[in-house]
């Protein structure tokens, strides 16, 4: 157990996630939550269940305001299925099994430690259902325990996730999903403690993008679930009505290979630039005029926050409740069907077309983004622990 020096003062707030360390919107959302709260005087720790995989580690300052902890060292080995004649007859699987659940309480205990220490009024946010699976072996008596789903009910449902939402997080004070349609969903699927809370903008510049390069801006993992198969397919009938325009994709990940390959397929290279992962989002969005989004899934998703808070209008999917509510389509956005890329492809023509439109868009994306104010998500936090303290 790896562990940093707290900040006093304030309420206790734990965060626990899978990994406190590892690329990707949770980690991101994670940090900034706890520097803000830090910033308000509250004692952070934020507690990763094991550390990232190799190659999808973010590396955060040595001096952050508040305390990291991870339990495991290594991440502990997968274990088989018990279910069915052939695994209960299994003895090896089952050792397996019994060996994984006895490491599951050692690291529990850890958790307990650390509850245990917390002065009266103390918060356990737990980001993810995988980390509640300790969590709910820990000790929480006298605290307030939030869970969190941070993807759109119908990506739960479509995975085991939403099997064990119900189950890990019944019990707890609050769950919290990123939107009221989500919110509605579970409770139809009966969770009663459900509410809502959206992400709040990484950051907010004081002036939008000049607009003014002809690039079109996509930002994301290069994985199957952010869709930049189909961005290609989008940008291939875009292309060759504009031709002076680029598409720059920012980011890494595990289909970077397959992607570099269907865009020289589709004798894209000319009019697409890699750009790999970027430090500087901002400024990335600063040197384009549109953003673009093709995610098959996604939850409340921060690239599209980050876009509008630079001014850069943005054509996206339909693919969630959440970019519903970020997105006003037809104000400061244009929504496509989910997975009609001739449907994206036209908007990105539009918005790339039609200066004024662009424009017009851009600046509405930069004031109505301000509803999501890191400042008044905080205060909505801070009402609600008053709230369950009750």
């Amino acid at each position: 157990m790896t562990e940093q020096t707290a900040v006093s003062g304030g309420r206790d707030i734990f965060f626990v996630s899978n990994s406190v360390d590892e690329m990707g919107g949770v980690t991101t959302w994670s940090h900034q939550m706890a520097r803000e709260f830090a910033d308000r005087g509250h004692r952070v720790h934020a507690i990763g269940i094991v550390p990232a995989p190799e190659g999808r580690r973010h590396e955060f300052p040595a001096d952050l305001p508040y305390a990291t902890t991870t339990l495991y060292d290594a991440h502990p080995p997968q274990v088989g299925s018990l279910r069915g004649i052939k695994g209960r007859l299994n003895a090896a699987e089952r050792m397996r099994h019994r060996a994984r659940a006895a490491a599951m309480r050692e690291q529990a205990e850890k958790l307990t430690a650390l509850f245990a220490a917390a002065r009266p009024g103390a918060i356990v946010i737990v980001t993810q259902v995988w980390a509640m699976e300790w969590v709910a072996l820990a000790d929480t008596k006298g605290l307030v325990v939030i869970g969190m789903s941070h993807e759109s009910y119908e990506a739960s449902a479509a995975s085991s996730r939403l099997a064990r939402v119900k189950r890990y997080y019944q019990g707890v004070d609050r769950l919290l999903v990123l939107t009221p349609g989500d919110a509605d969903r579970w409770i139809r699927a009966g969770m009663d403690n459900v509410g809502h809370m959206p992400n709040p903008l990484p950051f907010m510049p004081e002036t939008p993008s000049p607009r003014s390069a002809k690039v079109v801006a996509s930002i994301g993992r290069l994985s199957h679930e952010k869709g930049m198969d189909m961005l290609l397919d989008s940008w291939a009938e875009v292309a060759p009505r504009h031709p002076d325009w680029t598409l720059r994709i920012y980011g890494a990940g595990d289909e970077e290979e397959r992607l570099h390959r269907q865009c020289t397929e589709m004798g894209l290279d000319g009019s697409v630039e890699w750009m790999g992962r970027t430090s500087d989002v901002l400024g990335a969005l600063r040197e384009a005029s549109v953003f673009a989004q093709a995610s098959r899934a996604e939850g409340f998703p921060i690239t599209l926050l980050e876009a509008m808070a630079a001014g850069v209008p943005c054509a996206a999917f339909d693919c969630a409740p959440g970019v519903r509510e970020i997105i006003r389509d037809g104000e400061d956005g244009l929504l496509a069907a989910l997975g009609n890329t001739t449907d994206l492809a036209r908007h990105i023509s539009t918005l790339i077309a039609d200066d004024e439109l662009r424009d017009r868009m851009g600046t509405a994306a930069h004031a109505n983004v301000r509803r999501y104010s890191a400042e008044s998500i905080t205060d909505r936090w801070e009402e609600l622990f008053r709230f369950l303290e009750r």
